[in-house]
């Protein structure tokens, strides 16, 4: 809003100092970073204080973990701030008539509203299972296919190609000074199923390489490949999150290092000189999306004051599942969808260790009777912790001496700094 203000002003003739910085993405990031911290940190004593009064606490259901116990009571639902921060920051400081955060405004209330369906039936109707799967699973899928339809449909969502990049030198009697400049032809702005993909040269994947027919139904067929890949990517994200925020300030931290590299990666795509210099896909108005992930990032900074160890406040699937569905949104909106194993490479592991124990039990359990584990409880971040031994073998038992949860929670965190430089790293290599 504040920007919208700030462009009718310079439309309309008014000047005055500070009025142009509006326009920079940079000045924006930065307001909408400071602001969501600062948000946060506002509303979310008095939150707190509300959902205490309001008695919404933290059911635990009793696993034999050390410390479990004590969070019994702590408030939960507490996604409300960190969706608030976002949400106001983004109102003020990002291009609303942009495409890009349409779809990520919708996309954090359509998963806030879920997450908070989902914890409602925990609290007030007492019910410890919350929504059932199949209704959390069939909300992140028609987000998935309403993301996905906008991207086939809509004909703002382009990238162009053939770019050229032209340097100039200006000379003055006093100063020398290099100007650089990107241009492109009205006709190489396309509508593309491609997508950005590690250790080749252009960096570049085709859906429609996939599709089984040619012609005019290959053209339908290799939309269809790509709407299904985004509806997959936004509800693995928004899942794999959920099973990560299981210790305190573990999915607040990890989801903080990812919103920041993908910040990155949304300035330098929507940034048409330095996209063609780092030869990585030119997305037209996915700047706007660095606005977004710093108000992200900043929210979830602010919620971190009042989330690590020990909680003052959870964020419960409130805040989980809206934090997964924007990561996987904006990394689809980026053609970036692909880095997700290794950029999201925590939650990615966190996904398959209870994929993977929950069908060696089963196979198991039905072969010889008795359920057997691969590692002795999942999510993985429980596995270092201090519990009692589970019931069965166990392919990997717990660690000894197990380790204490806030030590867990931050070499994860370093674990995230490390694939997150490494994604970085991959624009350069071909």
């Amino acid at each position: 809003m504040i920007y919208h203000l700030f462009q009718a002003l310079e439309a309309a003739g008014v000047h005055f100092p500070g009025i142009g910085l509006m326009q920079y993405l940079s000045f924006r990031a930065m307001l909408a970073a400071v602001t969501a911290v600062l948000l946060s940190l506002t509303v979310g004593k008095s939150i707190i204080g509300w959902l205490q009064r309001k008695q919404i606490g933290e059911t635990v259901r009793d696993l034999g973990l050390e410390g479990q116990i004590q969070k019994k009571g702590t408030p939960t639902m507490g996604g409300i701030i960190i969706l608030m921060s976002i949400v106001v920051s983004a109102l003020l400081f990002c291009d609303l008539t942009n495409v890009y955060v349409i779809l990520l405004l919708v996309s954090t209330l359509w998963c806030g509203a879920l997450g908070f369906t989902d914890d409602y039936i925990k609290v007030f109707k007492h019910r410890k299972e919350g929504m059932s799967e199949h209704g959390k699973l069939l909300g992140q899928i028609v987000l998935g296919f309403i993301v996905g339809l906008t991207v086939w449909m809509s004909p703002e969502i382009v990238i162009r190609e053939k770019v050229e990049v032209e340097t100039s030198v200006e000379r003055t009697l006093e100063t020398e000074t290099s100007v650089t400049t990107g241009r492109y032809k009205e006709e190489d702005v396309v509508k593309s199923t491609k997508t950005t993909i590690p250790f080749v040269k252009n960096h570049e994947f085709d859906y429609r390489w996939l599709s089984p027919v040619k012609g005019a139904w290959g053209w339908y067929a290799k939309w269809a490949i790509y709407v299904l890949m985004i509806v997959l990517v936004i509800t693995a994200c928004s899942n794999g999150t959920n099973l990560t925020d299981g210790l305190d300030g573990l999915a607040a931290g990890t989801s903080a290092i990812v919103g920041v590299v993908l910040g990155i990666l949304a300035w330098l795509g929507g940034n048409i000189i330095d996209s063609n210099y780092l030869n990585i896909m030119y997305i037209p108005g996915s700047g706007e999306i660095a606005i977004y992930m710093s108000a992200f990032v900043g929210a979830l900074i602010g919620f971190l004051w009042f989330n690590s160890f020990p909680a003052q406040v959870f964020m419960g699937d409130t805040g989980s599942l809206a934090i997964g569905g924007i990561i996987g949104v904006s990394a689809v909106l980026m053609r970036k969808e692909l880095l997700i194993p290794l950029l999201c490479g925590v939650f990615f592991t966190e996904s398959v260790s209870v994929l993977l124990q929950r069908t060696y039990f089963r196979i198991t359990k039905k072969r010889t009777g008795v359920g057997h584990r691969i590692w002795s409880m999942t999510p993985l971040h429980h596995h270092y912790q201090d519990k009692k031994a589970p019931e069965g073998p166990v392919i990997f038992p717990k660690p000894v001496p197990a380790q204490h949860e806030a030590k867990i929670t931050v070499r994860f965190w370093i674990v995230g700094i490390i694939l997150a430089v490494s994604t970085l790293a991959l624009l350069k290599l071909r």
